[in-house]
């Protein structure tokens, strides 16, 4: 994913996709934790460069440019950017770590842009009070850094304060960011319940993008505002013209995996994330498939989820909470082990997609009390998708 540049010099088209990338705060990672490389010159990972690989390209003079300039910041962000837009695009979050550790090299006080890129890198470890300590101070250092704005309404959405959000989505609006001002916006509504307004935001900011990285995000979010409008036929060519844009992108794999599990579809999600495995919210998806399917692979999937969890729990590692709980819900069918990993994963991040979890692991391990804090959500929210509302027992 080529998404934007925290040097200040964003391009106007590309701002839609910086609230996405807060879905990143959901990846877990089977690898061990961040090292600050030795010297600058230092090799992370060799990359195939092959010719159509352009990502790989950029990756390797990007790393010769810091490494002929270790004191440069810009050049360090531009690098610690390129590593998170793979990690989005992979889902690897080994590169996660290799970006945490360009930011990590410089002392403080850090300058603007890697001050904000390390409130990036802190809400995607869910130290969210971090991160919106950084952004915080990016913003009295300069109040009209717009990506500092968007971090803290993406971050204000997955704690479901919707009213914080707005207020951030104003800002950016009052900066004419109007393009980050739509995608914070059209979220924030759908999220607390205006599935047609939010709709109508994002279908507008659509109407004035052209790049294929902003038109992949626009298209996935409006693909999953029509599923919970219950509107299928929709969904299904929002997320069909996202993927012929021909982007890797994890989280738009993952939303149309979803779309097709639900629909039972479960050959096409094998089909499309057959070359996933590394990716553990794809392989989570590709093993639920094969066992519904009744596959061979589906046992080997299993285990190898088993043993990156389990290794996760040994790194003290929280952030895949939400997916070990589907996993352990309807992989390994241990309800009880489920809600309670869904219920330590919602009191961190509450997004409709943790709050599902919570309700269908509740549900199974007949134990409706421990999803009291989503059903609260739903009520005090009103958000409108059928299907949650029915797992919380509310009209």
């Amino acid at each position: 994913m080529r998404a934007f540049t925290l040097t200040g010099l964003f391009k106007q088209i590309a701002e839609p996709l910086v609230v996405a990338l807060m879905v990143l705060a959901t990846a877990s990672s089977t690898y061990a934790a961040p090292r600050t490389p030795g010297d600058a010159a230092e090799v992370l990972e060799k990359l195939p460069l092959q010719a159509r690989d352009a990502a790989a390209r950029e990756l390797s003079g990007l790393r010769t440019a810091l490494a002929n300039a270790p004191t440069d910041a810009v050049a360090a962000a531009r690098l610690a950017e390129a590593y998170f837009d793979m990690a989005a695009a992979r889902g690897d979050p080994r590169y996660v770590g290799y970006a945490e550790a360009v930011v990590n090299r410089f002392p403080q006080p850090l300058p603007l842009d890697l001050l904000s890129l390390r409130a990036v890198l802190r809400q995607y470890r869910h130290d969210f009070a971090g991160a919106l300590a950084d952004l915080s101070d990016v913003l009295k250092r300069d109040p009209t850094y717009a990506m500092a704005h968007a971090w803290r309404g993406a971050i204000f959405l997955v704690q479901a304060d919707y009213a914080a959000a707005q207020k951030e989505c104003a800002a950016l609006y009052g900066l004419g960011r109007n393009n980050l001002g739509d995608a914070c916006q059209g979220l924030a509504q759908a999220y607390g319940g205006q599935l047609d307004a939010g709709y109508r935001t994002l279908q507008r900011a659509l109407e004035r993008v052209n790049d294929a990285d902003s038109r992949l995000w626009v298209l996935t979010r409006l693909g999953e505002i029509a599923v919970w409008r219950g509107l299928p036929v929709q969904a299904q060519a929002h997320y069909t013209a996202a993927l012929a844009l021909g982007r890797d992108d994890v989280y738009l794999l993952a939303a149309w995996s979803d779309f097709l599990i639900d629909a039972r579809r479960y050959q096409e999600v094998v089909e499309l994330l057959v070359a996933w495995e590394s990716s553990d919210s794809l392989l989570l998806r590709l093993a639920e498939a094969e066992a519904a399917l009744q596959l061979p692979a589906a046992a080997r999937h299993v285990q190898v989820l088993t043993d990156r969890y389990a290794a996760a729990r040994a790194r003290g590692d929280t952030t895949h909470r939400a997916e070990e709980a589907r996993f352990e819900l309807r992989l390994r069918k241990d309800p009880v082990t489920a809600v309670a990993l869904a219920r330590a994963n919602y009191a961190v991040q509450r997004e409709p997609r943790d709050a599902r979890v919570l309700l269908e692991a509740a549900l199974a391990a007949k134990d409706p009390a421990s999803a009291q804090s989503a059903r609260d959500w739903l009520r005090s929210s009103g958000f409108e998708d059928a299907r949650m509302r029915q797992l919380g027992g509310m009209p």
